[in-house]
């Protein structure tokens, strides 16, 4: 520091420790997909995580069930997306072969899957590493640094895949974003959790419906959580909940408003907030709930804040709520998908909700047997950026829309068609991901048991 409390630049000598074809950054759900794609056509990937597991919210997030897989008919959430919803399905004892829809998740097990699956594909993995900066110039990364116990590292690529959640590796790279509504406001977060000790009989035959939070009577459990003045952090009826294994249950509850995922500061607030926010559920539903709660305890607290919204990156198109109510497909489209508009209130509309002015729930229809739509391949190629692309809850989108696209499902679906895409952009001599043969594209995409609607007007 200077005298007058200036920070001093710093000049860093900060090494090359390795060449890829292909960089994927971010292991979550869509990162695994884009890394097993890319490396299964061929390429060197890279795939570097920020935490010690892969697999993002259905692991360190604690997310307890899948969002559904289904169209209400059929399994749509197709090619490596399906494999490892079957593979997870498999390791559920209470999740029957045709179960589809909230099927829940074990994590440890899932850890594993994603393990295997990256190893079998030829993926080199970095755990405990963040990304911290891009070398970029004329709308081309040409490395990421980033930091872990070597301290900071450039690994260079030809291409990059973005599936931080954050759109991190864009930005840094020169995209543009946009973040929140028209109104600046985020979905609010969740700090997911289990609870051991759970007498499950209770729990599935003696509380039942009371565990819902949909349908609200007077009698259901999140109801009198709520109403309940001395447990002050929960403050609305986001009550998911999923028997994960005999004796537990994972818990999707509880909300911390307008987190900025970006701030550290304010992530690392909101985690310690969330864990409070267990324990409130925990005294809660010992004193609502004893028959299944009265010897429960909080198993475990996920190491990752689940973020619903932060960046979403300016893409060559950006998908919006009308292509979900008009069922719109695409010519370029690399997936389906059919989860409903799932955009949780925020602070303000709270307020409303409380005052009676606003109703938020199910503000738009859900579709029906069949329905879905597409998603189309240049929601995924960020504006002014050659050699990146992005995947996961941060591909160009509007905000509502973004409220059903951010789920794992069409996350993992997005992500494969990323890594298969940046494959293809490798090869050419001068890598352009806007360039990529979209039909060809489809193709392999098709090879490996995509699910695509190819009829679009």
């Amino acid at each position: 520091m200077t005298k007058d409390g200036l920070t001093q630049s710093l000049q860093l000598d900060v090494p090359v420790r390795g060449q890829y074809d292909v960089i994927v950054a971010g292991g979550g759900p869509a990162g695994c997909a884009a890394a097993i794609a890319c490396a299964r056509e061929g390429r060197n990937t890279l795939l570097i995580e920020g935490t010690t597991a892969l697999g993002g919210m259905g692991t360190m997030g604690l997310v307890p069930a899948w969002c559904p897989f289904s169209d209400k008919e059929k399994l749509i959430y197709r090619g490596l997306a399906g494999e490892i919803f079957r593979r997870s399905r498999a390791q559920v004892p209470n999740a029957g072969p045709h179960d589809l829809d909230w099927v829940p998740i074990n994590a440890e097990a899932l850890k594993r899957i994603y393990d295997d699956m990256v190893e079998d594909a030829g993926v080199t993995v970095l755990f405990q590493s963040q990304v911290c900066g891009v070398q970029a110039q004329a709308g081309r990364a040409e490395a990421v640094m980033i930091q872990n116990k070597q301290g900071l590292s450039f690994y260079t690529a030809r291409v990059f895949i973005d599936c931080t959640g954050d759109g991190d590796v864009a930005v840094m790279a020169g995209a543009g974003c946009e973040v929140g509504n028209p109104g600046g406001y985020v979905q609010p977060s969740t700090h997911c959790f289990t609870l051991g000790h759970v007498d499950t009989y209770a729990y599935e035959h003696v509380l039942g419906d009371r565990m819902r939070n949909y349908d609200l009577t007077d009698d259901c459990i999140c109801l009198q959580l709520m109403r309940d003045p001395e447990l002050d952090l929960i403050v609305d009826t986001h009550f998911c909940n999923s028997l994960v294994a005999p004796g537990t249950v994972g818990f999707n509850a509880g909300h911390i408003f307008e987190l900025d995922s970006t701030d550290p500061v304010a992530v690392s607030r909101a985690l310690m907030q969330g864990r409070r926010l267990a324990q409130q559920f925990l005294v809660g539903l010992k004193r609502y709930a004893p028959e299944a709660f009265a010897n429960a305890y909080v198993a475990q607290t996920g190491p990752l804040m689940g973020i619903r919204e932060s960046r979403r990156i300016l893409c060559d198109y950006r998908l919006t709520v009308e292509d979900y109510l008009a069922r719109r497909s695409f010519p370029d489209e690399i997936g389906r998908n059919s989860y409903y508009v799932d955009v949780h209130q925020n602070s303000s509309e709270l307020q409303a909700v409380q005052e009676g002015t606003f109703i938020a729930d199910n503000r738009f229809e859900r579709y029906g047997k069949g329905e879905s739509h597409g998603i189309p391949y240049r929601s995924l190629v960020p504006v002014g950026l050659e050699n990146v692309l992005v995947a996961g809850r941060c591909i160009g989108s509007d905000s509502l829309i973004n409220g059903s696209v951010r789920v794992m499902p069409p996350c993992l679906v997005t992500g494969e068609a990323a890594g298969i895409a940046a494959a293809m952009a490798w090869e050419m001599p001068t890598p352009n991901v806007h360039a990529v043969p979209v039909e060809r594209l489809q193709e392999k995409l098709l090879g490996y048991g995509a699910y695509l609607h190819l009829d679009a007007e």
